[in-house]
């Protein structure tokens, strides 16, 4: 039987810290919360696994080094409101939950909303508000929001989430070139009115679903 505290410990000595996670409050919220509580039996003893761990239906959840330094990039702060997209069992929302004031966190799959919110329940974490819907389109009725995470890959940020960033606000998640053969985490921010964005390390992360960029028309 896994024991998931000594697993746990030994993900963030042997993944996170020497993976230039560093952030000392980070890395004990991340020791703190069961990561395993947010899987399905089936995958619970692979939770501190070095890889994306798979959900069925083409979702995973994000490797615990690329999730980790996404977060440590943002920077959160306790007076932040956070946006997660593509929230899936609600992992990632969880430990931004602990970093900022209250998190949106947006998913388009119903069960794993359902399973995020039973799980963010039982852990007693009472700043998540769960939303059920696309995750192209953020949530926009909340916005705008100094942090914004994508919890996977996509091959553009949709113009729709880049515009909830309020101004200052940073938005952290993988970019992956249909070209190349790994993604590239990327953190944006928005100054004086205007996105822009900066490469941070490769990252394998899986495509989300449901993300592919509008068709462009040549004439």
């Amino acid at each position: 039987m896994t024991d998931f505290s000594v697993a746990r410990r030994n993900m963030i000595d042997g993944q996170l810290r020497p993976n230039r996670v560093t952030n000392d409050l980070l890395l004990s919220v991340i020791a703190d919360l069961p990561r395993e509580r947010f899987l399905p039996d089936a995958v619970k003893s692979v939770a501190y696994a070095d890889d994306d761990v798979p959900l069925g239906g083409g979702r995973y959840l994000m490797e615990p080094m690329v999730l980790a330094r996404l977060i440590q990039t943002l920077q959160p702060s306790a007076t932040d409101k956070a946006l997660v997209v593509a929230s899936g069992p609600g992992y990632g929302a969880a430990l931004l939950a602990r970093l900022v004031k209250s998190v949106t966190a947006v998913e388009g799959d119903p069960t794993l909303a359902g399973s995020a919110e039973q799980t963010i329940k039982q852990l007693g974490i009472d700043n998540i508000q769960i939303v059920t819907g696309k995750m192209e389109q953020g949530a926009p009725t909340s916005a705008p929001y100094d942090v914004i995470l994508i919890e996977g890959a996509v091959r553009e940020i949709p113009k729709a989430i880049l515009d909830q960033l309020a101004e200052g606000g940073r938005l952290g998640t993988v970019i992956a070139s249909a070209s190349a053969a790994h993604g590239v985490a990327h953190l944006v921010v928005k100054e004086g009115g205007v996105t822009s964005g900066r490469p941070l390390f490769d990252a394998g992360t899986p495509l989300l679903p449901g993300f592919a960029p509008p068709p462009r028309f040549a004439f």
